[in-house]
């Protein structure tokens, strides 16, 4: 509860709306950087209250990676509810609503019957798309109702009161409905704030009334050029904007949100800001994907809520490495080593942390319990001072060895692997050894720790065509198991990615319903394929079938070429998940070192 007396305003503003766009060229030169102004007008904060997290991994952090499956996603949303769900801190997650898979997906989340993350949609300003959300019956939607003079007027080719004539047109559609419409004010940081923006808003705020139903507005930052800078001056100024929203529009803290984007590395302080200054909700993603240089990170805004609120029960916050996890293990995201709270070195310390202080007194050096608050130990820096005792500690808690499988300091590789940390350090070199190097000298001295070369082949098969091979069994070509369509298809999709050299389609009982060879000189080979012939007894097909899931099949020799090969077969199944059949992708075994050759970062011999 505030204790200042708050002035809200009395008066209505009225649209500009000029023959030509305002765009703000003093500030926005485009040629040039663009400028950050100061007015020296200061603003005290006014925390929000609440303050809350509203998700967008499902439609912005999605535009900016390979697609989810449905099964992805409906893990992904049980992550972010046992992470912020449960407390209603992750309040919202907004989804895409135009494909069969969308709606699935929607369907799959909202089955769950969490309280927390609720699901919302995503749609264009306009009816058709509005129905979507209506037939899915879903109580909030996201619009897009861009609001600078970019998108009014170079982009909509509309003026000012056409676009929000168009606007206001679908949201009082929203509100006839039932649903609660929540306004994305794209572009914020370069539109006329008192010249279109906050009478826009007023009008927002006139139909909830008449209406007696919530319309959220989230302003949505997209170009990040948002400062968090006290005296700074509008557009760009977060506080000036959200300050202008609660106190000249009257919208409530709480239907309020803040969208950025990283262009500018200031999404996350931009957010908090938001935050301080009276906006409830700040938009984020896991892990910060989104379109560009992303969006703020949701397991980021967890942690610094924890630190303004001291609300520690608020949030699961070893979930946040478990997300991280499932990421690297599951979508073939390589997180990257320095990413605070979930790279594989965020509490190293290049300074080193050695054995004996490590077992002192770890506070030095780490943030917080890492152990205890993300499940994660420390991890120790190797350089010449480790010792043995730190080579076997780097290896044990580096590759995860349970404690009947754990290195001893006296192992003779052990010490094989020191020595040669000594002898580059004797030849010159300065720098720390690298997770990569220590891997690699690992792998020299203790192969027996490590996949086989076949595993990593078979792990690079799943990463060059998992993903393509899943969303080539969702186009709906395939689904129809229709021989012509399905098969055009899948030529289209062999041109595409020569990594693959033969799709075959099966039905529920291993018929087979198409099958296309890449190359020409291969098609007589496959001459005694047809469609019909039963491959029932395949353990491509059999698996898919039997578990709903993705397979690889170890390399074995094809019967047709005579080549060895492996298979990633995945199930094809209709709208309401029932099966339809396999399909099959074959990929030679000599493509594939080829292409472990091109991707396959260097073995570091050479130590100095």
């Amino acid at each position: 509860m505030s204790l200042l007396h708050l002035n809200k305003t009395e008066r209505k503003l009225s649209l500009k709306n000029p023959a030509n766009p305002e765009l703000f060229r003093r500030i926005y030169p485009y040629t040039n950087i663009s400028r950050i102004s100061f007015d020296d007008r200061f603003i005290m904060p006014r925390p929000a209250d609440p303050m809350f997290i509203t998700d967008t991994t499902f439609r912005d952090g999605q535009q900016a990676r390979p697609p989810y499956s449905v099964e992805q996603i409906s893990h992904i949303f049980d992550l972010l509810h046992k992470l912020g769900g449960k407390s209603g801190l992750i309040r919202a997650s907004e989804f895409f609503l135009y494909s069969d898979k969308d709606r699935r997906a929607v369907e799959a989340c909202l089955s769950k019957g969490y309280k927390y993350p609720r699901v919302t949609g995503w749609i264009r300003a306009n009816a058709k798309d509005l129905k979507l959300v209506k037939d899915m019956g879903l109580t909030e939607t996201g619009m897009l109702t861009s609001v600078s003079d970019y998108h009014i007027y170079l982009k909509l080719q509309k003026n000012r009161k056409q676009a929000m004539d168009d606007y206001l047109e679908v949201v009082s559609k929203a509100l006839d409905w039932g649903i609660t419409p929540r306004c994305h004010f794209e572009d914020i940081t370069r539109a006329d704030i008192y010249g279109f923006c906050i009478p826009f808003a007023q009008k927002l705020m006139q139909l909830s009334k008449e209406y007696h139903l919530p319309v959220k507005i989230r302003l949505c930052d997209t170009m990040g050029y948002g400062v968090p800078y006290p005296g700074s001056d509008l557009p760009r100024s977060v506080a000036r904007i959200v300050r202008a929203f609660t106190d000249e529009a009257e919208v409530p803290g709480e239907w309020l949100e803040w969208h950025g984007h990283n262009d500018f590395h200031k999404v996350l302080v931009n957010g908090v800001v938001a935050w301080l200054y009276g906006c409830g909700g700040i938009n984020g993603t896991l892990l910060g994907f989104g379109e560009r240089t992303g969006n703020s990170p949701i397991e980021a805004l967890v942690i610094e809520y924890i630190q303004l609120t001291g609300d520690d029960d608020a949030a699961e916050t070893p979930v946040i490495s478990e997300i991280a996890e499932y990421f690297e293990r599951e979508l073939g995201y390589r997180v990257p080593d320095n990413y605070p709270f979930v790279g594989k070195d965020f509490n190293a310390t290049s300074a080193g942390i050695h054995v004996d202080g490590l077992l002192k007194n770890e506070e030095i050096y780490n943030i917080f319990d890492t152990t205890k608050l993300l499940n994660r130990k420390v991890p120790i820096i190797i350089t010449d001072k480790s010792g043995r005792a730190g080579v076997a500690y780097w290896i044990n808690h580096q590759l995860g060895l349970s404690k009947d499988a754990q290195i001893d300091k006296r192992h003779p590789a052990v010490g094989k692997i020191y020595e040669s940390i000594e002898k580059a350090y004797q030849a010159g070199r300065t720098t720390s050894f690298s997770n990569q190097e220590m891997k690699s000298l690992v792998k020299r001295y203790l192969p027996e720790l490590f996949a086989s070369e076949f595993d990593h082949l078979k792990q690079l098969a799943h990463n060059l065509s998992a993903r393509l091979v899943v969303r080539l069994s969702e186009s709906p070509e395939v689904r129809s198991m229709n021989p012509d369509a399905a098969g055009k298809v899948i030529g289209d999709f062999l041109a595409k990615y020569p990594v693959i050299q033969f799709v075959n389609l099966v039905d529920t009982e291993g018929k087979v319903v198409e099958r296309v060879v890449a190359n020409e000189e291969d098609k007589p080979k496959y001459a005694p394929l047809t469609r019909g012939t039963d491959l029932s007894s395949r353990e491509w097909f059999i698996t898919p079938m039997q578990t709903g899931k993705l397979h690889i099949t170890n390399f074995y020799q094809s019967q047709y070429t005579g080549k060895l090969l492996l298979t990633v077969a995945v199930p094809v199944v209709d709208e309401h998940d029932n099966p339809r059949g396999v399909l099959g992708a074959d990929i030679r075994f000599e493509e594939l070192l080829k292409r472990h050759a091109e991707l396959d970062p260097q073995d570091p011999t050479e130590m100095v």
